[in-house]
């Protein structure tokens, strides 16, 4: 008998002269035609060139949609490890766009938002209550200026949603449930938002059309439930609906959504029950008479000439009859499966549509009826405090969270092979995602976010974050130099574009000045 080495190559050279054969006779493929067996080399290269260039090319700031700078900041952090960098930044801080905070001759401490001496952080709460002022059965008031974005079950797996409700639990911030409805790996405590899309998941009857009756059966169900968003858009895939491949739909999924187990689900591209401002503000006004929660939608900014119509339309029906919030989301993409085109040329980034719709907001006298919720991008406390500064309540993250859990952005979101466990159903991939150990990791993120926007707020001469306003903002242009936030937005309040005027109002504060806080804030108690 020949040696093994010999009959492996024996094998071997069998296996490549079927592939030869194979790559010549064939005429679908002109590479592999002309360069048979070689040509294959191709498939193989693009198949792991982003893995390459992320852990061998590219520099700390190169990558897309996150760089590693960042997401080396939200490792460090979720870890509790130091989250400090040095030598400067590597920032490209003359790009056009990029965001210059304005810091103060003279910072402000803690000391003058809580009273104490000491500089501890603690856990400022959303500056306005939802559905207050319009005398709702249930207001909410959510307890933390960063929150977790909509991300449902089906686009994520078991494992992940139940890390995200334990440190949204922890880090004593809510959990967006996303389209899949309210499985029972969000029950672990987290205050909720049930989110509503077009497919009706969770809330829906035997033909797939809203039901009221299922939407209170839910919220029977899970007493957390603290609002209620109807999507009616979101940044990955503006003007298209909720895209679950059929190998993420589980016979789990299936039976939560209401829908056939294997089969993709896709959800309609709009509401086709909902075809006016006048069929959305009578769908809020029933939801919120039958729930007694605070009700509002989420939508990417596009045209916007609507959004006027929707203020108007309430001017006519009365002030109670708005939204309780209006959530905001980037054009630029998020975390679901959707169309390329979508994702690059559709809808506004957040950079410019946040200052728009709080400007329409307040120019039709609404700022204290709608809050307005930022989602798009902000996994860093530098972007929370934008867009804080830029008019938002508060502000909603998605990818923030999933790096918190152990993305490695490998950008298999849609393909059921996470390897980190955290977009798969695959039980062999979810072993590695321990929801006890990720939704610590999960509060950590949340909980060092919160205190890093802080320290941003006490350097700009603020004693606590909700005192940022545009005029502390520098945007660059294209000739390098920068100009106020204020003038490239101008704002129809002007304690939002001059220091004095925001003093004046109470809005601002300085250095050992505490701001008069409005009548529905209660300065929470130091940790």
């Amino acid at each position: 008998m020949p040696p093994i080495w010999i009959i492996v190559a024996i094998v071997l050279a069998a296996i490549l002269a079927l592939v030869f054969l194979y790559d010549i006779t064939q005429n679908k493929n002109p590479i592999l035609k002309n360069f048979p067996v070689l040509g294959h080399m191709r498939s193989f290269l693009i198949e792991i060139g982003p893995g390459i260039r992320q852990y061998l090319v590219a520099s700390n700031r190169e990558e897309a949609p996150f760089n590693r700078s960042e997401r080396e900041w939200i490792y460090r952090s979720a870890d509790k490890h130091n989250n400090y960098f040095g030598f400067g930044t590597d920032d490209q801080i003359y790009g056009i766009g990029y965001p210059i905070i304005k810091h103060a001759m003279f910072p402000a401490s803690a000391a003058s938002y809580t009273g104490s001496k000491s500089d501890k952080p603690v856990q400022i709460p959303c500056a306005k209550v939802m559905g207050e002022a319009k005398g709702r059965k249930y207001p909410y008031r959510p307890t933390s200026i960063l929150n977790v974005s909509a991300m449902s079950y089906g686009a994520m797996g078991r494992n992940a949603i139940s890390a995200l409700n334990k440190g949204a639990k922890a880090a004593n911030c809510y959990h967006n449930t996303g389209e899949g409805g309210c499985s029972k790996f969000h029950r672990f405590g987290a205050d909720i938002c049930f989110q509503i899309g077009t497919g009706y998941f969770g809330c829906r009857d035997k033909e797939g059309r809203f039901s009221i009756e299922a939407l209170k059966k839910a919220i029977s169900e899970v007493p957390q439930i603290k609002c209620i968003e109807i999507k009616l858009s979101q940044g990955a895939k503006p003007g298209k609906g909720g895209i679950l491949p059929a190998v993420k739909v589980t016979d789990e999924i299936a039976a939560i959504r209401g829908i056939p187990a294997g089969r993709d689900s896709i959800s309609p591209n709009r509401h086709t029950d909902i075809a006016s401002i006048g069929e959305l503000l009578d769908r809020i006004a029933h939801i919120r008479e039958v729930t007694g929660k605070p009700v509002g939608f989420k939508c990417v900014i596009g045209a916007y000439g609507w959004l006027d119509a929707l203020f108007e339309e309430v001017a006519r029906r009365g002030p109670d009859s708005a939204p309780d919030f209006i959530t905001v989301d980037s054009g630029d993409g998020g975390t679901g499966a959707a169309p390329l085109p979508l994702i690059d040329n559709v809808g506004l980034p957040i950079r410019e549509s946040l200052p728009m719709v709080d400007d329409i907001r307040k120019r039709h006298g609404m700022k204290d009826r709608v809050r307005l919720i930022a989602s798009g991008k902000f996994v860093t406390p530098s972007g929370v405090a934008w867009a804080l500064c830029a008019g938002a309540d508060f502000v909603v993250a998605a990818r923030g969270f999933m790096f918190a859990l152990g993305c490695i952005q490998s950008l298999k979101c849609n393909k059921n092979t996470c390897p980190t466990g955290i977009t798969t159903h695959n039980t062999r991939l979810q072993r590695g995602l321990n929801p006890a150990d990720k939704g610590e990791r999960v509060a950590n993120y949340c909980i060092s976010m919160r205190h890093e926007v802080e320290v941003i707020a006490h350097s700009c001469g603020v004693p606590e974050p909700r005192r940022l306003r545009r005029f502390h903002v520098r945007i660059v242009e294209g000739d390098g130099r920068s100009i106020p936030f204020n003038e490239l937005y101008p704002s129809p309040d002007e304690a939002d574009n001059d220091p004095a005027a925001a003093i004046k109002a109470g809005r601002h504060g300085t250095a050992g000045q505490a701001p008069v806080l409005p009548a529905d804030i209660t300065v929470p108690a130091q940790a």
